[in-house]
């Protein structure tokens, strides 16, 4: 049953994992769920060590480096899962200090797409930060693994930027898309949103049944309980949803995401990507 089913925040080692456990304590406390920390360890760090092991070198000297590296790798394995026993242990503290009744950690081996699309099948909502421990190395404004997690999982994504507060009034991208339409429905039979005023807002260009598609949502809505104001205008939709979350103003983003193959956004790039650099509050992501 879904009530059985957890919010699963995925942290690294970085600053913004406190932001992430934040928002998922946020997320599990309203929705009366258990709390999981997953924290997924690189199973291909990338090699520190200034040592050039290139040209010629005999056999008993191969087999000796390849014992050496092999040792290494051992140590920096055993390093790598106590440190992050200790930071999860961290972040479990912070997150029943701050309410939530059923605190997990988790430590796995792997890559982080692969080992969410396994877990899905038990999570109800995926928290995951918009930059992570790479991003002191980097100029990029979203992390690396951002748009693959969200391909990979056909579950709903809490992207969260560097600080967490509660959201007061939520903004909803409608576009009358098949995933909008379903993620009306989708929190209305949540508790997730539950007291927060939402304003539906289609941006873009005019479309025929939009008022229509717009009033049904509303209707689903306020069925729910929810105080719902709806907006059309037109624009460029990046731009017109970025100024409706400060003029509103708004504090969480709902919206539906990477619609398009990633070949597509590979070479055209991505409406997502572009509303998350431009709307920088948490993002609720729908497949």
């Amino acid at each position: 049953m879904n009530e059985d089913k957890k919010v699963l925040a995925c942290v690294d080692q970085s600053p913004y994992a406190a932001s992430v456990t934040d928002a998922a304590t946020w997320a599990a406390r309203q929705m009366q769920a258990p709390l999981e920390l997953l924290h997924v360890i690189d199973r291909h760090p990338r090699l520190e060590s200034g040592q050039d092991h290139s040209g010629a070198i005999g056999l008993g000297a191969q087999e000796a480096l390849l014992q050496q590296l092999s040792d290494e790798d051992a140590v920096r394995t055993r390093a790598a899962r106590e440190a992050g026993r200790v930071h999860l242990n961290g972040l479990r503290e912070r997150a029943l200090a701050a309410g939530a009744a059923v605190v997990d950690v988790r430590q796995r081996h792997g890559d982080l797409e692969t080992t969410l699309a396994e877990l899905q099948g038990d999570v109800r909502l995926f928290v995951l930060g918009r930059r992570g421990a790479s991003a002191g190395a980097t100029q990029r404004d979203l992390g690396r693994n951002l748009e693959w997690v969200v391909r990979s999982v056909d579950k709903p994504v809490l992207a969260v930027p560097d600080a967490f507060t509660a959201p007061t009034r939520v903004l909803f991208a409608f576009d009358g898309s098949r995933v909008t339409r379903q993620g009306i429905q989708m929190i209305a039979a949540s508790p997730l949103l539950q007291g927060l005023p939402i304003h539906l807002l289609m941006a873009g260009k005019a479309q025929a049944q939009g008022p229509k598609q717009l009033e049904d949502a509303r209707a689903v809505l306020e069925a729910a309980g929810f105080a719902v104001s709806v907006g059309v205008q037109l624009g460029d939709p990046e731009t017109v949803i970025a100024g409706a979350v400060q003029s509103l103003p708004c504090d969480l983003l709902v919206m539906g995401a990477y619609s398009h193959s990633p070949w597509r956004s590979l070479f055209v790039g991505s409406k997502t990507t572009d509303l998350l650099r431009s709307a920088a509050v948490p993002t609720l992501l729908l497949r």
